[in-house]
């Protein structure tokens, strides 16, 4: 982060005072703003009233889980990114945390350097965003604002989190054409690609249940096997 860009704040809401410690002093290290909340009260407080760039959100804490503090994060606030700190490890609970409004999810123990690579992915494609890029998108049926984060089909709107709106910005761009899952974890995440890694495939699953009329029998958003996906608007 160069000294003339706008300093990012992190709310991290998170119980354990050594590991909340240690996300702070790496991000502040990083050039971040950090607020630190230890209960799930605190931390919505601190998300209405200070309106951060992201949020890092524990998901056991010892008030409320994390999944209710996200819900209730999500009623005011559909844009900022919410990044889920987990000890789960079962593939349910990270698909829970993604349909409460979670972005994405990092399972500990987890690597600080992976984690700020996430974040700093997040702030790169913000701050790429062009005025000249198209505001709204039109998939099949489904009609997408990507200022708004919303998606709207059979007159029914609902909320899309930031990685979602990216996916689909990057399949847009490409449309009728492959995009592996290694560029999308790259461009969008910030990763290096993984074979056990199914965080874009978890996210095309929560993209087709919300854009397809069958999200079985996918028309729009396709499998690309042995590569990635493509998009048919």
């Amino acid at each position: 982060m160069s000294e003339s860009d706008e300093k990012k704040i992190v709310l991290v809401i998170e119980d354990e005072p050594d590991m909340l410690r240690g996300l702070r002093d790496a991000m502040r290290f990083e050039g971040f703003s950090v607020l630190a909340a230890r209960t799930g009260e605190e931390g919505l407080a601190m998300a209405t009233e200070q309106q951060p760039h992201m949020v890092l959100l524990d998901l056991m804490l010892p008030d409320m889980n994390g999944y209710l503090v996200c819900e209730e994060i999500r009623r005011h606030d559909h844009v900022v990114p919410i990044i889920m700190l987990t000890a789960r490890g079962q593939e349910a609970d990270k698909i829970r945390g993604l349909e409460v409004g979670a972005d994405d999810y990092v399972t500990k123990p987890f690597s600080i350097g992976e984690l700020l690579a996430r974040i700093n992915a997040i702030f790169r494609r913000l701050e790429r965003m062009s005025p000249r890029q198209p505001k709204v998108l039109t998939v099949g049926t489904a009609v997408v604002d990507l200022s708004k984060h919303t998606l709207t089909r059979d007159r029914r709107t609902e909320a899309l989190g930031f990685y979602e709106v990216e996916l689909l910005r990057l399949l847009h761009e490409r449309a009728e054409q492959p995009v592996s899952r290694d560029e999308m974890l790259e461009k969008i995440w910030g990763l290096e690609a993984s074979p056990t890694n199914r965080t874009v495939d978890n996210f095309i699953a929560k993209l087709r249940k919300k854009i397809e009329e069958d999200s079985k029998c996918p028309r729009h958003i396709l499998t690309v096997y042995g590569c990635g996906y493509k998009l048919v608007p």
